[in-house]
């Protein structure tokens, strides 16, 4: 380089006045706005550089901060999805007792509104592994003095009846829709009588019904009491359909309780008819609430109703005291006959003989 500068000393020197007299030059001019003309040539000299640095800045900037906000929102994504499974979780347990709360709910209503039948709720605790036999378990059993052919309901029907106490606290009970299973059943409108077999499907059916005897699809069964088991008017099911056959009625019947959700059951403890509850008499039977769920309620006994006067029978009555009119029918507007007392016969007197007078002495 010095070497160049050497060789060349005149040319340099030349170069440098020459730069020197156009830095001055550029010092002295003054432009627009009285802005000096060097001040012009350093902005445009500087002012690619600044924008390439900002630039480069910038970008350098932008992307850390979005590899930053993109971490952070990693970081809270992944903190909202753990709070959203824990939610749903403690909605699923939420769901879970507010089902178990109004299932015990109808349970305890129940067994209030039938005080008079001693009852005992209890929980499913397992299911028969044979896919032939409908049998769940439950949690009682001798020590709650649990015995066989004890009658299983629901609020919404009879379930089954305890065939086996396996254990202090454990007992198996067939279901309905078993192949082994009978109930007396009757129609809630006919009082037609028959037998409800299980078929080991989710219907039942009712055999010895005559085909002259005419079932309609929707027909609700009940309880006859006839097997000794489950008291009589219990909800059992509906008709689902009903065909002639040889030589009874092939009738199919959906029972009223869900077999396949059982969790809490109730045990009838004895045979006691379960007797709905009714309103006051005296109260209008459109205010009479609700019968209890499970039981079909009773029709009121018909008023009896005091015999027509216009018959013209004879009202009995005591006698009035004497200065009293006797009462008359407001219908006929005769005097009401009064039974008088029989008359007293008299025995007949003797004349007592006269008194003999002595006769006058001579």
């Amino acid at each position: 380089m010095l070497d160049l500068f050497s060789r060349h000393r005149t040319l340099s020197l030349l170069a440098g006045v020459v730069l020197a007299q156009i830095l001055l030059l550029a010092f002295q001019i003054r432009r627009e706005h009285d802005v000096r003309l060097i001040r012009y040539w350093a902005a445009e000299l500087v002012t690619p550089g600044e924008r390439a640095a900002t630039w480069s800045l910038t970008k350098t900037g932008g992307v850390w901060s979005d590899y930053l906000a993109l971490h952070h929102a990693r970081v809270e994504n992944e903190r909202l999805r753990a709070e959203l499974d824990r939610l749903r979780i403690h909605d699923r347990e939420l769901e879970a007792q507010a089902g178990e709360a109004q299932r015990l709910r109808a349970l305890l209503g129940l067994r209030d509104a039938h005080v008079e039948a001693p009852m005992l709720a209890a929980q499913v605790i397992g299911a028969s592994a044979d896919s032939s036999s409908h049998t769940l378990f439950i949690n009682r059993g001798e020590r709650d003095h649990i015995r066989r052919n004890m009658a299983v309901i629901t609020p919404d029907g009879i379930v089954g009846k305890i065939v086996e106490v396996l254990a202090n606290n454990t007992s198996q009970v067939l279901l309905l829709s078993d192949k082994d299973s009978g109930v007396g059943a009757l129609f809630a409108d006919t009082r037609t009588h028959g037998v409800l077999r299980g078929t080991g499907d989710p219907e039942l059916r009712l055999d010895y019904v005559t085909n002259d005897e005419k079932v309609y699809p929707g027909e609700v069964l009940l309880t006859s009491g006839d097997d000794r088991i489950f008291p009589k008017g219990l909800l059992v099911g509906t008709v689902t359909n009903a065909a002639p056959g040889n030589p009874f009625q092939v009738i199919h019947v959906r029972p009223a309780a869900r077999l396949d959700r059982l969790e809490d059951v109730l045990i009838l403890l004895s045979q006691h008819e379960l007797i709905p509850q009714q309103a006051d008499q005296s109260t209008d039977t459109s205010e009479a609430g609700p019968a209890a769920p499970g039981v079909v309620p009773r029709l009121p006994a018909p008023p009896q109703t005091a015999p027509a006067a216009s018959t013209g029978a004879t009202v009995v009555g005591p006698k009035p005291p004497a200065g009293r009119a006797v009462p008359t029918s407001s219908a006929t507007g005769q005097a009401a006959s009064t039974p008088k007392p029989p008359a007293t016969t008299r025995a007949p007197s003797t004349p007592s003989p006269a008194p003999k007078t002595p006769a006058p002495k001579q």
